[in-house]
């Protein structure tokens, strides 16, 4: 009885453990990376930034990770930056917010990222993960990021913005 007791301890200590090595081995990150183009625009009238249709390129992740979509069990954002690309000089001081959501359709939209009180200055801001699911989203041939902004100033010529996206995939061993 007192075997049992102390290799009972024993025992779940390596199943916590052996569980979390398991599930480190099946996480991989994706990475993506699109160009959002802002039209110049007055203070009045924010830019109209039409939604991005984006090809999931997924499927060939999954298979460079010894895996499949049916097996993707968790999908997270980990991180998403924008920096201004064109013109180099400019910076995020005409953006007061930014809200970016994902969709496969207008109907199933989800928020992704967001951004309140953008710094000045700055020519590349992070924005903060709305921690949503996002499986089916990247499971898809395809999906939609739908931004919206606030605007601080106007925006006096056409910028080009690089989105730099990391999201966190898990799959099922089987």
């Amino acid at each position: 009885m007192k075997k049992i007791l102390l290799l009972l301890p024993l025992a779940v200590l390596l199943l916590t453990v052996g569980c979390k090595k398991i599930n480190d081995l099946l996480t991989f990150e994706i990475s993506d990376s699109q160009n959002i183009k802002i039209p110049a625009s007055g203070l009045v009238t924010p830019p109209i930034i039409l939604p991005i249709a984006v090809p999931a390129r997924s499927q060939e992740n999954f298979k460079n990770n010894n895996t499949s979509a049916d097996l993707v069990k968790d999908v997270s954002l980990t991180k998403l930056t924008l920096t201004i690309t064109d013109p180099a000089a400019e910076n995020f001081n005409f953006l007061r917010s930014i809200k970016i959501s994902i969709g496969t359709d207008q109907n199933d939209k989800v928020p992704l990222a967001s951004l309140d009180n953008v710094p000045t200055g700055v020519s590349s801001i992070e924005l903060q993960s709305s921690n949503a699911k996002l499986d089916k989203y990247l499971k898809a041939p395809s999906y939609t990021l739908y931004t919206e902004v606030t605007l601080r100033g106007n925006v006096a010529r056409e910028l080009t913005l690089r989105s730099d996206s990391k999201f966190k995939v898990t799959a099922d061993p089987l």
